[in-house]
């Protein structure tokens, strides 16, 4: 992990006295460290995207400044950070949320905060403020500089504080963040997204597009960069959009040239790419820009041009296809992943086989793949329903379909040689190391942990369907 920014940074420009306030939480922690013989402790649960993630990286690093201890979910402060964007994600929250007001009976002092994407959403947080009493703080995602406000209203006080922020802002991105790794990290080059896909509900918890200026993001990376960090990933619901929002005339290639030229970053990647945008420039890029790997994820969701306007995504099975053609023939070992949806209003049997027919044609390398989930406040919502047990069957059948393809792609690795950043010890077997190709494939192999961190070379011996086997090729 590593504090990209110090204690000294300037926040001058927030609407509150930020260094104050976290002094003052420093001292009420001190005190607590008097009376109880050990620090007041924190724990964040994070649910939903790699914005969210480094969301709560975010948060990590404010709750350090206020010298909190980072601990295990019996703490005394928990923090939830939501997502919107499945039905499912929400229930696991309020399930948390019960199970938290279970142990708040058994422990007053419990202090509970949630924050995230669900509390931008108004529906969501009314219920939170209805059924669970337990929660102590609320916020969202465009004003976590202000959890340390809000958790001082609630130590000194004891009433529920609640802060929602509609508008994106730049306050959060003036914040340190703790990140999960020092050789790699997730940087934000954009906010929101403006494309109100009719299943999603994301245009209304992260707002309307809204980018960084390239110098800020700049001047990010080569501090991650003088930490050590290798990687970035640009993060941003639409990235191809970025720079529409600026007054300069920066796009995101632009973008990608000015980070490729930064000492010290060896790897970017970026997520999400809108398929609607996904132009020649960009697929030029991945052939002229040495440091941008050789992987794109570009989700098409379905392959009925019918569905696809249904979800209002601006493009056609056609012109996706066409894309993936033109990026395949200027990048032919390009590996290629996608998200597929299941099940959404409208969707006939032809139309589930014209998914089935892009799958075949397209052959990715993996594939997000999920059952459309209703979510109230968006149109879908509002159209006939594909019944549960058809969804599933479809869901099973689209299974069947991609994995082999997906063991065929990783079988066409063994023998060659990768180059990989090794990230951790296997989740599977503590011996062995694990990390990612440029192609983002999983790799396990044998080798010692002092190489975490590091690129080295890995011969593929072995493959299924999820992941690769491998040697660490020894440096002569």
């Amino acid at each position: 992990m590593i504090m990209d920014k110090n204690i000294n940074l300037d926040l001058t420009e927030y609407d509150y006295d930020f260094w104050n306030v976290v002094n003052e939480i420093k001292q009420l922690n001190r005190e607590f460290f008097e009376k109880n013989g050990r620090k007041r402790t924190a724990y964040i649960e994070t649910f939903g995207c790699q914005m969210n993630e480094h969301d709560s990286e975010k948060i990590d690093w404010l709750l350090r400044q206020m010298d909190f201890y980072m601990s295990d979910r019996n703490s005394d402060l928990y923090i939830i950070n939501t997502c919107s964007i499945r039905k499912n994600a929400e229930d696991k929250v309020y399930g948390r949320l019960g199970e938290l007001k279970g142990k708040k009976r058994e422990n007053e002092n419990l202090l509970v905060a949630v924050c995230g994407c669900m509390m931008q959403r108004k529906e969501s947080r009314d219920i939170v403020l209805e059924k669970f009493p337990n929660v102590d703080m609320i916020f969202g995602t465009n004003n976590i500089y202000k959890f340390p406000k809000l958790l001082l209203e609630r130590l000194e006080n004891g009433v529920r504080a609640v802060d929602i922020e509609e508008n994106y802002s730049n306050e959060d991105n003036l914040l340190g963040a703790n990140r999960m790794y020092s050789f790699k990290s997730f940087v934000n080059i954009m906010y929101g997204c403006n494309n109100f896909c009719t299943y999603c509900i994301v245009p209304y918890t992260r707002g309307r597009e809204k980018s960084r200026r390239p110098m800020d993001i700049v001047n990010e990376i080569k501090g991650l960069a003088s930490h050590g960090v290798k990687e970035v990933t640009l993060l941003g619901q639409n990235v191809n959009s970025y720079g529409k929002s600026l007054s300069n005339n920066v796009s995101f290639v632009d973008l990608l040239k000015m980070v490729n030229e930064i000492d010290g970053i060896e790897r970017i990647r970026f997520m999400t790419s809108h398929p609607r945008d996904f132009s020649k420039e960009l697929a030029y890029a991945y052939r002229d820009l040495d440091k941008l790997k050789n992987f794109l994820h570009l989700p098409v969701q379905a392959g009925s041009s019918k569905v696809l306007r249904d979800m209002n995504r601006h493009y056609t099975k056609e012109e996706y296809i066409r894309k993936i053609d033109m990026v395949k023939e200027i990048v032919p070992e390009i590996a290629l992943s996608t998200d597929l949806m299941v099940g959404f209003p409208t969707e006939t049997e032809e139309d589930f086989k014209d998914t089935l027919d892009l799958c075949k044609y397209v052959e990715y390398d993996t594939s997000f793949t999920f059952i459309y989930s209703m979510r109230e406040g968006t149109k879908a919502y509002e159209m006939d329903q594909v019944p549960e047990e058809i969804k599933h069957d479809r869901f099973n059948r689209l299974l069947d379909l991609i994995y082999p393809i997906q063991l065929k792609k990783n079988e066409n690795e063994i023998g060659k040689v990768r180059k990989v950043l090794v990230e951790s010890t296997s989740k599977s077997d503590e011996n062995k190391l694990s990390g990612r190709t440029d192609e983002f494939k999983l790799v396990n192999f044998d080798g010692p942990k002092d190489l975490i961190g590091k690129i080295v070379d890995v011969n593929i011996t072995d493959a299924n369907t999820f992941s690769l086997k491998g040697d660490l090729v020894e440096k002569r």
